[in-house]
Order: C-alpha cells, then sequence, then structure tokens
C-alpha cells in the first residue's frame, strides 16, 4: 500500500546526508516503517509508517529538514527523540486512525507499538489504514513521537525545504496554535502538500494521474509530544512501484486533520506521549 511504501519519509528522518540502497532498507525491520527521502521522493522507494520507530530503535538521532539545496553536511539539521511518557500500542494507534474516519470502509491495516522500557529504542508508535469514505480509497497513516526540548528547527517544524517548489504545486505552511486545555502551552502546526515525483530512469506512465502526499504534523511545545498525519490519494499494493492516484483531495482537508489530532480521540495519545 502507498503509506507502507513511504521509505521518502523517514530518511529525512535518520539521515537526509547520505544516499543508502533503498532496496536494502526494504528488507528486515525497516521494511515495516514510515520514512521519506526528499533525494528520492518517489513512490516507488516508498515503505511504511513503521521504519522511523526500527531507525529510533537504533538509538539515532533524526535529522531534520534541510534548508534549500545546500549540501547535506553543512545545512543538516538534527531533531532528536524523548522517550514516551507511556506505552501506546498499535492497536491503539490502528482504532484513533479508524475512529477519524467515523462512517468510512477500511482495508489493510498496519501498526507498531512504542515501548517506553527500552532505553535503546521504542520511541515511535503509528498507525496506518487504506480508509475508503466514498469518494474514493486513500491511504492514512498517523505516528506518535516525543521530541526533545528546547525544540529546535527540524522535521514538522518549519518549510524550509519547499524553498523553490512552488512552480511543482507544492505547499507548506506553519503556524502556531494557542495555549488551552487540550494543547497545554501552544502547539505548532505544520501542513505540506507533496506531489511524488517519478523514479528516476522509470518509464513514464501515460494518463496515470501524480500521486500526493499531504502531512499534517501537531507537535506540543510544552512536552515535545507530536502527531504527524500522512495521507495519500492511493491505495492498495502498487506493484508497479507507481500507484495509480484513487483520487484528487485526501480524506481531511489540512483543516480537518489539525482538529482531529488536536481533538478528543487523539488526546489519548498525544498524552501518553509526553
Amino acid at each position: 500500500m502507498p503509506f507502507e511504501a513511504d521509505l521518502a519519509h523517514a530518511l529525512d528522518r535518520t539521515a537526509d546526508s547520505v544516499e543508502p540502497d533503498l532496496t536494502t532498507l526494504t528488507g528486515g525491520a525497516v521494511e515495516r516503517g514510515r520514512i521519506r527521502s526528499r533525494r528520492r521522493r518517489s513512490v516507488g522507494v516508498m515503505a511504511g509508517v513503521g521504519a522511523c520507530a526500527s531507525i529510533a530503535a537504533a538509538g539515532l538521532v533524526l535529522p531534520g529538514v534541510l534548508a534549500g539545496t545546500g549540501s547535506a553536511g553543512s545545512d543538516l539539521e538534527t531533531v532528536a527523540l524523548a522517550m514516551p511518557r507511556s506505552a501506546i500500542t498499535g492497536t491503539q494507534m490502528i482504532d484513533a486512525v479508524k475512529k477519524t474516519f467515523p462512517g468510512s470502509r477500511f482495508g489493510h491495516e498496519d501498526g507498531q507499538s512504542n515501548d517506553p522500557s527500552d532505553p535503546s529504542g521504542g520511541r515511535v508508535a503509528n498507525g496506518g489504514v487504506d480508509v475508503n469514505d466514498g469518494h474514493g480509497a486513500a491511504s492514512v497513516g498517523v505516528s506518535a513521537m516525543r521530541l526533545k526540548l528546547p525544540l529546535r528547527d527540524g522535521e514538522g517544524l518549519n518549510c524550509d525545504h519547499t524553498a523553490g517548489r512552488a512552480e511543482a504545486g507544492d505547499t507548506c505552511e506553519v503556524k502556531e496554535l494557542p495555549s488551552s486545555a487540550a494543547l497545554p502551552g501552544g502547539a505548532l502546526v505544520m501542513s505540506e502538500k507533496i506531489a511524488e515525483r517519478q523514479p528516476i530512469g522509470a518509464d513514464p506512465v501515460p494518463d496515470s494521474g501524480i500521486a500526493h502526499r499531504w502531512t499534517t504534523t501537531v507537535t506540543l511545545k510544552s512536552t515535545g509530544a507530536q502527531l504527524q498525519m500522512v495521507q495519500w490519494n492511493t491505495a492498495g499494493d502498487s506493484g508497479s512501484g507507481r500507484p495509480k492516484p484513487t483520487r484528487d483531495a485526501p480524506p481531511l482537508t489540512q483543516k480537518q486533520a489539525v482538529a482531529a489530532l488536536t481533538g478528543p480521540t487523539w488526546a489519548p495519545i498525544l498524552g501518553a506521549v509526553g
């Protein structure tokens, strides 16, 4: 399924300065993860929402967003993960995703638990489900983690990586939410839409449309607790490595995604993380 194939998403959170063999990375523990490489931003080299947890389990510091198009060595910013406050199961994550889309039909699902008792890993919980709300199938994944304080520029905290990409239709916005009972201390919200590029060297697929990824990230400023929702306008096994879009828009608008992640369904997950 496309979101399981998001090998692109965690490489930003692990090593944007290296060019790994992505085919090799899809084996073993990594193949279940959520990773992203902006250099290989293609649907054909994606793996699921769980690889970020596997990478965090290795004790790596996750890199943040590269500014502009400068060299990785000079522009790399790091975002370190803190241990979550409480355990969250993959089943809890999957159930929360489903509750976010009441009345929808659900297909393939996958989840991974965190493990606060494991000092060498267990920092990320995630869940993903194929969702059909009556307007076409989509893949939706949510990850829950905790960033170390004080917060620094990095994944989910700025839009530096979209500089110069507006002509491709990519968009990104960062805003702040005020402190409230649900969000003590306030929160940072990053919303982005990214068009997936065809893999380098791949044959064109006529009339296949363009796969898009909509990412909404909510980070509590007081605790570092972070939820990130990724919505794809594709679903199911891509087979050829370049899935065909099944709809034009995501199930949730960016505004609706923020409301969902800061609402009662995800409040227990945010509290357990931070």
